[in-house]
């Protein structure tokens, strides 16, 4: 199964995040304010390494009729991608001046140098794990809006578009892999590497928050993460019942991101708030 081949639009948020938020911007809950905080702190990073993996691999791919959406599709991830790197950039910014330390970007940058001398097919199928959990994430958060209750309305704006854009680009560096003969057995080995390190880096990065948020053994504190992570989505909790089977979906030989079919979401989400940003190209 192929991924959509119309343009991806290139967006500008209406919004300047370097006024500020507060604090506990998730409705005053600390943890979920934690959790999607060390979200944040990933992403500059990690969004660069995602364009470049892509325009390394890119420069594999013929330059055929053939190939000629996937092209087009290949610039339009790069300039979404360099958007949000652009967003949560000032986002992180706000964390610092709260005191917050982010030493995730420092463990991926690591990481990143480490694996610099791999064949850039390896880039790139790290890249396509790390955006089917993006694509998983988003498509849960869409799809449950109410995880975002009582969020202040900017913090809201920017994780609700950052996953209509997931959503939009979520097939892109997987078809390239495939376009490019990445071989299976890499794809999934690479795919388990990342889930290891990813739930590992998410867990250490949101417990320094807390830490240094002064909230970390407050009752209240495990009593959401505990709710967020295993509560009933109906009440705007519940991520492992959400995201298990999709995340798991991965690994399957025959697997495709478009195999859920969740452009309605994306493009819904994009009507009802176009108001929210200029579309650049």
């Amino acid at each position: 199964m192929n991924a959509p081949t119309t343009a991806l639009p290139v967006r500008k948020l209406n919004l300047d995040l370097s006024q500020g938020f507060g604090r506990h911007w998730h409705g005053g809950d600390a943890f979920r304010t934690a959790y999607y905080n060390a979200l944040s702190m990933s992403f500059p990073v990690g969004e660069q390494f995602f364009i470049d993996a892509v325009q390394s691999c890119a420069k594999l791919l013929p330059h055929t009729a053939e190939h000629a959406a996937l092209h087009a599709q290949l610039r339009d991830f790069s300039a979404q991608e360099a958007t949000h790197r652009h967003v949560h950039a000032q986002y992180n910014a706000v964390l610092e001046k709260q005191g917050l330390l982010n030493h995730w970007a420092a463990r991926a940058s690591k990481r990143i140098a480490q694996h610099a001398h791999l064949n850039p097919r390896h880039h790139l199928a790290m890249t396509a794990a790390y955006e089917h959990y993006t694509g998983v994430f988003a498509s849960v958060l869409l799809q449950h809006p109410q995880m975002l209750q009582g969020a202040e309305p900017a913090l809201r704006s920017v994780w609700l578009w950052h996953c209509m854009e997931e959503t939009e680009h979520k097939a892109v560096a997987f078809d390239l892999y495939q376009a490019v003969s990445g071989s299976h057995y890499w794809r999934v080995r690479w795919f388990l590497i990342v889930s290891l390190v990813f739930a590992s880096d998410v867990l250490r990065q949101t417990t320094t928050n807390l830490w240094h948020d002064g909230t970390l053994f407050k009752p209240s504190t495990w009593w959401s993460a505990a709710c967020f992570f295993l509560g009933r989505p109906s009440k705007g909790n519940g991520w492992v019942w959400l995201s298990a089977l999709p995340v798991a979906g991965y690994l399957r030989k025959r697997f495709h991101p478009w195999q859920h079919n969740n452009q309605g979401q994306a493009a819904d989400y994009a009507q009802a708030h176009a108001g929210e940003w200029r579309v650049l190209r």
